[in-house]
């Protein structure tokens, strides 16, 4: 299954990449323990972390709503195409990800809002597509929702200094500016409503502007977090920070504020980059968390 449904909004998981990121744990999660990795590797093991190999799994992938009769996309992933000289995984993609959108029933001209939970290199990369020598928006009828934070942030002009150096360069370039360049940006700050169920709020500490979206339906709840979380060690060990947050302590803070709401509110937790059944139930142990169930997801390669 790659849709499900909580209240009135349909949920669908588009892939884009799931394997290796060449990183091991402790160069992904220098704060994690080692413990956490050896007592959690039966059922890190294979979604999460190839044993074989210790380096870490993950997956980029676009979560897909419908909405109160809106077509949106949360998060676009790497995009064909780009030139990365300081991220060589993402360099130069060719994946099928319109092809598996296609299949789920979204052309490109369908979607109507596009959420940008921050703007690093793999969050953005389907803004734009490659036309003759120009980069154009790939979704000519979207708005696409930039948190502010972010965009100043990551805009060469202002020349700041990010910890993740030259690894995000090019991105605003090739996948932001042309989108703001069409008039198709929308600029938020604090939060910013988008229908009766949906509502993004900042959520700073991996990127100045990065962002949660949390959805409520009826008797459901769902935050889809970016990158909050990319592994589920950092549910067990909420401290834990990856190697790409800008401000570790505003991180740390962002991440135990929210899966304390998660588990009092019985949601999901949906980040980016997921793999296994992409979601997870979670709920308070003692001053950490603890993962209480997995969202009805197929994991990749399990699909029938």
């Amino acid at each position: 299954m790659e849709q499900i449904k909580l209240g009135d909004v349909t949920i669908t998981r588009v892939w884009e990449y799931y394997g290796s990121v060449d990183m091991t744990p402790d160069t992904f999660f220098p704060e994690s323990s080692k413990e956490v990795w050896e007592e959690g590797s039966p059922w890190l093991t294979p979604h999460f972390l190839d044993s074989e190999t210790n380096i870490v799994n993950s997956a980029i992938q676009t979560w897909l709503l419908r909405s109160e009769g809106r077509t949106i996309l949360v998060d676009t992933g790497v995009g064909n195409h780009k030139e990365r000289p300081y991220a060589p995984v993402w360099s130069h993609l060719e994946t099928d990800f319109l092809a598996n959108l296609a299949h789920a029933g979204v052309k490109p001209e369908d979607v109507d809002i596009v959420i940008n939970t921050h703007l690093h290199v793999d969050h953005v990369g389907w803004n734009t597509y490659l036309d003759g020598r120009r980069w154009v928006p790939t979704f000519p009828n979207a708005t696409y929702l930039m948190p502010k934070d972010d965009f100043d942030f990551w805009n060469p002009e202002n020349d700041h200094k990010p910890l993740l150096g030259r690894g995000n360069q090019n991105v605003f370039e090739d996948s932001v500016a042309p989108v703001h360049q069409a008039g198709q940006a929308l600029l938020w700050e604090n939060s910013h409503q988008i229908d009766a169920g949906l509502r993004l709020d900042a959520a700073p500490g991996h990127t100045p502007g990065s962002s949660v979206l949390t959805l409520t339906s009826g008797s459901d709840r769902a935050v889809f977090v970016g990158d909050m979380l990319h592994n589920p060690v950092q549910i067990l060990e909420p401290d834990a920070n990856s190697c790409f947050c800008e401000d570790p302590a505003g991180a740390r803070a962002t991440r135990r504020k929210v899966l304390g709401w998660v588990a009092d509110n019985n949601a999901l937790v949906i980040p980016a980059h997921l793999g296994g059944h992409g979601a997870a139930e979670v709920v308070r142990e003692g001053s950490t968390f603890a993962i209480k169930g997995w969202a009805p997801f197929t994991p990749y390669g399990e699909q029938v």
